[in-house]
């Protein structure tokens, strides 16, 4: 059974997308009005849900989800807002080159000595900005790249590509209700894509190891609930000989795999992409930019240095939304999984954000919101809208601690006892 990808599907309103997506409000300055970001991720967004949708309707479960609502969502849950050249979260910066504009991220515990490195200077490990700031002014944002890079920063220059790249296309529809998916993600985007894999019916077994938990466990715990609410955790040590052999046996196991590292780290683990696509399995490798690429990145800097700003009246970038290359690559993802070629044989996909983000990008006008009464208006071409605030989904089932069905799990698996 085939039916139409969702990208055959007329999208002609990408404004009203971003309007009722809840990404406008987190965008612009925190004391000026909300501003309309350029191209049509939210569009696209919602094109992807919609595939969802249809697919899971041919299983045992529909997911019924809005995905220009879901590039906001996290804001709804943590109540931040819009900082204009700050990101939503706080851990990103838009900052002046020597030839442009750059945006750096200081979102990890050792970013600050990392920035270090890279501005060959010592910097306050709790305020690395100025120094970094004043680096950056005499600088390239070629340079940066190339530092960054190096160093494993989350960096790089504000650029735009003359050609854009490609979206990716689910192929067949497949639903996936009771299908095994070994999450191996973590933060936003890859844990994005498992759960709306388990809305739709699968069973997903989230893997950390001992010395790497998500880090989103830290994050606001509403949020991470709903996005692993019924879902097994397992703990297990690729450093032990019993058990990276019980992780390879799980991986054996998997129908769909997500994961969002670099291959050389999955190579110390012992995994093999191509040999787990070769025997049928769907493989989801999210990364910063592409599989062959080292570069890091997260949400705000990926989108940023993709292109993905908004305009201040003068003509500063803002940042756009919150984190918003992590959801768009979390639905783009679950979309591609819940595909498969007609003879149902393996697939991997590997979903850059930067590019994806950059697909989404077009030279289209945006209007500029205005006051309507006590709330911020926009005009799309299907008249006028509100501009819509974030807003969350209610959390289901609960998510356990990290670990918690590591036995249970293998045991229904039929893996050895570790």
């Amino acid at each position: 059974m085939s039916s139409p990808p969702p990208l055959a599907r007329p999208a002609p309103d990408p404004v009203r997308d971003w309007a009722e997506s809840g990404v406008v409000a987190l965008t612009g300055r925190p004391e000026g009005p909300p501003v309309v970001p350029p191209g049509r991720a939210a569009t696209l967004a919602r094109a992807m849900s919609s595939w969802i949708s249809d697919v899971s309707a041919l299983g045992s479960r529909r997911v019924d989800v809005d995905g220009a609502r879901l590039l906001a969502e996290r804001a709804a849950f943590t109540g931040c807002k819009r900082h204009g050249q700050v990101s939503v979260g706080g851990s990103c910066r838009l900052l002046p080159t020597a030839d442009g504009w750059a945006a750096v991220s200081c979102a990890r515990a050792d970013d600050p000595t990392l920035l270090g490195a890279l501005v060959s200077e010592a910097v306050d490990e709790n305020d690395p900005w100025p120094v970094v700031a004043d680096w950056l002014r005499t600088h390239t944002g070629a340079e940066l790249a190339d530092r960054a890079e190096l160093l494993g920063v989350a960096a790089g220059p504000v650029s735009r590509a003359s050609t854009p790249p490609p979206v990716p296309v689910p192929l067949y529809p497949r639903p996936v209700g009771g299908l095994l998916v070994v999450d191996f993600s973590a933060l936003w985007a890859g844990p994005l894509c498992a759960h709306l894999l388990g809305l739709a019916g699968a069973r997903v077994v989230k893997v950390e190891t001992p010395d790497r938990p998500d880090g989103a466990r830290r994050g606001n715990p509403d949020f991470y609930h709903l996005l692993h609410g019924g879902h097994e955790s397992v703990v297990l040590d690729p450093t032990t000989i019993g058990e990276r052999r019980a992780l390879a046996a799980l991986v054996d196991a998997a129908d769909i795999v997500i994961e969002a590292s670099r291959p050389r780290a999955l190579t110390r683990f012992g995994l093999d992409a191509a040999a787990i696509v070769a025997r049928g399995a769907t493989w989801v490798s999210i990364t910063a930019a592409g599989r062959s690429s080292n570069r890091i990145g997260f949400g705000d800097d990926l989108a940023a240095t993709a292109g993905l700003v908004a305009s201040d009246s003068d003509g500063t970038p803002l940042f756009v939304g919150d984190a918003i290359a992590d959801p768009l690559t979390g639905i783009t993802a679950a979309a591609l999984a819940m595909s498969a070629p007609a003879d149902r044989s393996g697939r991997l996909w590997d979903p850059s954000m930067s590019d994806l983000v950059a697909a989404t990008l077009t030279d289209q006008p945006v209007p500029h919101p205005f006051r309507r009464g006590n709330g911020w208006v926009v005009d799309t071409a299907s008249g006028v809208v509100p501009i819509a605030e974030p807003r969350p989904r209610t959390p289901a089932g609960s998510p356990v601690p990290s670990g918690a069905d590591t036995a249970a799990v293998l045991a229904s698996l039929r893996i050895a006892a570790l």
